[in-house]
């Protein structure tokens, strides 16, 4: 059985209040959902979430380091992060990729440091407005998922999820339509597959100006487990919303 789930990355916004105005209302109206919900705030507030979802919704940081200890000044490793009870890790965001030269290297390393962590990590994956122009978007995430999942020991695939988020859609207000998200989800099931995967039971997400008007229409298409939200998360009244369009059966 896949997992649903709907998780919202905070990225580099939040503060004290947001805190303690937006986690407990969201997590008192989530918990009966039957869905799983996860919360990526930035590093600083992750103890004060952790504290105010109380079991409702799980936490997870929104980045990782390539090591475990050490010399590292400004880094935050994977065991920390378990150790301060977060239970997700968001990896190879296109933020990251674009922003601070993230390689698909790198994000095989980092997702091996979250599930040796005992960690689940949601990998991001997606392509480029020109790539998907020149015809090269299923390439591109396939190779993206191959290459940032080669780590992965075959005991550790429910450690998984995947987000497709195409690079065109983050925070521009443009969202794939559900036809083309539903054929990039297939895809990414198929490299899964190609892997050796349990491609069926692993949860794929959608990510990309997923708001409350377009979320129900997205998570009806069959290989779309949930949704990884941006804006949309910083909003309680949204991401409730987007949280209750999700049927909380499964699509095995």
């Amino acid at each position: 059985m896949r997992r649903r789930i709907v998780a919202g990355n905070w990225k580099m916004n939040g503060s004290q209040s947001l805190v303690n105005e937006l986690v407990g209302p969201v997590a008192q109206q989530v918990r009966e959902l039957g869905i799983e919900t996860v919360v990526f705030p930035p590093a600083l507030y992750v103890s004060a979430v952790i504290q105010a979802a109380d079991n409702a919704m799980a936490v997870g940081v929104q980045n990782v380091s390539e090591k475990a200890q050490g010399a590292y000044t400004g880094e935050l490793s994977a065991p920390m992060a378990a150790d301060v009870g977060c239970r997700y890790g968001l990896v190879g965001h296109s933020e990251r990729r674009q922003l601070f030269g993230e390689t698909d290297a790198q994000v095989a390393v980092k997702t091996e440091q979250l599930l040796c962590a005992g960690l689940s990590a949601i990998v991001c994956v997606g392509e480029t407005l020109t790539q998907r122009e020149a015809g090269q978007a299923e390439a591109v995430v396939a190779a993206q998922v191959r290459d940032g999942l080669s780590k992965v020991a075959p005991e550790q695939w429910g450690q998984i999820v995947v987000a497709y988020e195409p690079v065109w859609a983050i925070g521009t207000g443009k969202t794939a339509t559900g036809k083309d998200a539903q054929a990039m989800h297939k895809a990414i099931r198929g490299v899964l597959a190609g892997m050796g995967a349990p491609a069926e039971s692993i949860s794929l997400l959608y990510g990309g100006s997923v708001k409350a008007d377009n979320a129900a229409a997205l998570f009806a298409e069959p290989d779309i487990d949930g949704g990884l939200i941006g804006g949309a998360s910083l909003s309680a009244t949204d991401f409730v919303s987007i949280c209750q369009a999700l049927p909380a059966d499964t699509h095995c």
